[in-house]
């Protein structure tokens, strides 16, 4: 039998060009395979097949653990004070050993041993294709649809699959089979059958690297895509920037008669593309972004990371644009929350911040309207402002001297130390499972406080949107700690 498994390792090795080491593999691998089948539980099998002679050993082995750890495995794990027993110097992570019988190649039969061979084969040579596909450094899967898979589309390219699933083709596009096909890969999963690349058309990096290979100018390092907004199959905005001044960002991605966006957007198709010059200055890139709407005035919250975009009567619907995608994707784009408002909503929006801040005043400072709409006037909004800007820009304010200026200043400071006190107070009426939340720092607890929530319960029960406008965080951030305090819900469910 020896003699003939090794007849059957040339055979193999020959006939599908593979190193014979790897067909070995195989064989310990499938002489393992029947081995356990001899026990009930799932034990640890490792077989050695002498490469000269065709002989072969058989052992079962326990995996060693640390003792804190304990066995999460009992049949394949053995606590290192046990392990030590038996082999004084044995470390964590190293294997005891126990030879015990091995299967004769019969018992299971040439056939089925084979069979279990060759799709050892089979998942070695399917792992050397992929690496060799990977390693070309490909970003864009080029192939043609090849079936369909429980909604999912299998493409192939050569003999490498990749699998498009329903969640990232572009809404309403048909794909047929024999139809060609571009997708981003997105991922590579070596524990799916079959198809083992996951593939995207909804990505924002497959526009991206359709744009860097329709426009040479980003391959060169003469310009840059930052970054794009999609609504796959509809409209997308990216934001390019030039590194060469002679270089125009917006008309080299356009191209000669639009040639270049228009490649793109055939191949999504019929994806129309704003291209939006990008900006470091925030409030400018903003503005950019929710073209072809003109921008009037712009106010920008850098603790709610948030911008009031005022347009006049005529660019509102263009602002927002139909079912809000303008704004969306503008926000998306940006990375900045935009409120779109008209003139007479802005200035109703800051008749009541002005409001606020003059009663604030008045009431935390002591002071009357007058004083309290000086401080307004010369751009204070806050207490903090009051008692910590530089003494230098107080005392340039005509209506104060320095003596008033300090009187505010001491009041302005007294005034937040007694917030703080009260603050601390209030966060003691938090629940003690609404501290531990990870991710929830003093800050975000004392906010929270502010806005009646208590418990971990109050907070699993805020929509995403309502604790964005609490915390100011991302809407992403905001979604992850909903999502964690709402674990407990379902923590005994399987």
């Amino acid at each position: 039998m020896n003699r003939e498994m090794l007849m059957l390792v040339e055979a193999i090795s020959r006939e599908k060009n593979v190193e014979r080491d790897v067909v070995f593999g195989a064989v310990e691998a499938a002489l393992a395979q029947a081995t356990k089948k001899l026990y009930a539980g799932e034990v640890d099998i490792r077989v050695a097949v002498d490469r000269d002679n065709g002989n072969y050993d058989t052992f079962r082995r326990w995996h060693v653990v640390p003792d804190e750890a304990g066995l999460q495995l009992p049949e394949q794990e053995i606590l290192l004070f046990e392990a030590k027993e038996q082999i004084s110097d044995i470390e964590v992570d190293e294997y005891i050993e126990e030879p015990i019988e091995s299967v004769p190649i019969g018992r299971i039969g040439a056939m089925a041993a084979k069979q279990v061979i060759l799709q050892k084969i089979r998942d070695a040579e399917r792992e050397m294709l992929l690496n060799d596909f990977m390693s070309r450094g490909e970003k864009i899967f080029v192939g043609t649809v090849k079936r369909m898979d429980k909604g999912d589309i299998i493409c192939e390219a050569g003999r490498i699959e990749g699998r498009l699933r329903r969640s990232e083709m572009i809404p309403k596009e048909n794909l047929r089979s024999g139809d060609r096909v571009r997708a981003m890969i997105m991922e590579v999963d070596l524990t799916l059958r079959g198809a083992p690349i996951l593939l995207s058309r909804s990505a924002p990096e497959f526009m991206i690297e359709l744009f860097r290979q329709e426009v040479p100018e980003i391959e060169q390092g003469l310009l840059e895509i930052k970054t794009c907004a999609r609504d796959p199959g509809s409209r997308a905005k990216i934001a390019v920037l030039s590194h060469d001044k002679r270089v125009d960002p917006i008309g080299t991605c356009v191209g000669v008669r639009g040639t270049r966006v228009n490649a793109v957007t055939n191949e999504l198709a019929g994806e129309r593309v704003d291209i939006v010059l990008w900006s470091e200055d925030p409030a400018q890139f903003v503005i950019g972004a929710l073209a072809p709407a003109n921008v009037q005035s712009i106010v920008v919250d850098e603790e709610k990371h948030a911008m009031d975009v005022v347009v006049d009567e005529e660019n509102l619907a263009i602002a927002i644009g139909r079912g809000g995608q303008n704004v969306r994707l503008a926000s998306d784009l940006t990375g900045w929350k935009i409120n779109i408002m008209d003139a007479a909503e802005s200035a109703q929006k800051q008749a009541e911040e002005t409001t606020g801040i003059r009663q604030l005043f008045m009431e935390k400072l002591d002071v009357d309207q007058e004083i309290a709409d000086i401080l307004i006037s010369e751009g204070f909004t806050s207490l903090e402002e009051v008692a910590y800007v530089p003494i230098q820009e107080m005392q340039e304010i005509e209506s104060f001297d320095e003596d008033t200026i300090n009187e505010l200043r001491t009041r302005a400071k007294d005034a937040l130390l007694t917030l703080e006190i009260a603050r601390e107070e209030s966060v003691e009426d938090v629940s003690q499972d609404l501290r531990d939340l990870p991710g929830l720092t003093p800050e975000l607890i004392s906010k929270l406080v502010e806005a009646g929530i208590h418990t971990r319960d109050d907070l699993a029960d805020l929509a995403t949107d309502e604790l964005t406008d609490i915390t100011a965080q991302t809407a992403e951030e905001a979604t992850t700690l909903i999502m964690k305090a709402r674990e407990h819900w379902f923590a005994g469910q399987a």
